[in-house]
């Protein structure tokens, strides 16, 4: 039977307990034991990414950090010349925490009030670059404007003026 599961899953690996089951006649506790215990496999699920590269971009990927180690093998202080990016929506202003709310007060003091705080509603595109000391410039994208190359261009000239 442990053969017959085996064959099975091989042809097709994205078929569920029930499939197999139906198709050798077994127990779903059986079918289970024999993919878990015997077969040692176990059912994952994939991972999403945001595309898959072709095989130039992953070649031309790889070339590019092969030299870019090479560089850095070669100079030390090379890293120090990176500047990287990311991009992220943020809520226009962030909620105070229980802790940055606490206060000092004397035992006999009323306990403080606080209403309860609903999430801002409007998000903004928070756009940072850091080199390896920190940040070094950001931008705020409001949720109308539209991302886009004009909009990245004039990013990019704020981000040259800065690290300059």
């Amino acid at each position: 039977m442990i053969v017959k599961v085996r064959t099975i899953v091989r042809n097709n690996r994205r078929l569920t307990v029930r499939e197999i089951v139906d198709d050798c006649g077994i127990s779903v506790d059986s079918c289970d034991a024999i993919l878990t215990d015997n077969l040692h496999m176990k059912c994952v699920c994939a991972k999403f990414v945001p595309r898959l590269l072709t095989d130039d971009q992953r070649e031309q990927s790889q070339t590019i950090t092969h030299n870019l180690f090479e560089r850095s093998c070669g100079d030390m202080r090379f890293h120090k010349n990176i500047v990287t990016g990311d991009m992220s929506w943020v809520y226009r202003h962030d909620l105070e925490t229980k802790q940055q709310s606490s206060q000092w007060q004397r035992p006999t003091s009323p306990w403080p009030k606080k209403g309860r705080q609903v999430r801002s509603k409007t998000k903004v595109m928070l756009l940072a670059f850091f080199d390896s000391e920190g940040i070094v410039h950001h931008e705020y994208a409001s949720d109308r404007q539209t991302i886009n190359k004009e909009l990245y261009v004039e990013v990019l000239r704020c981000l040259r003026e800065s690290v300059c």
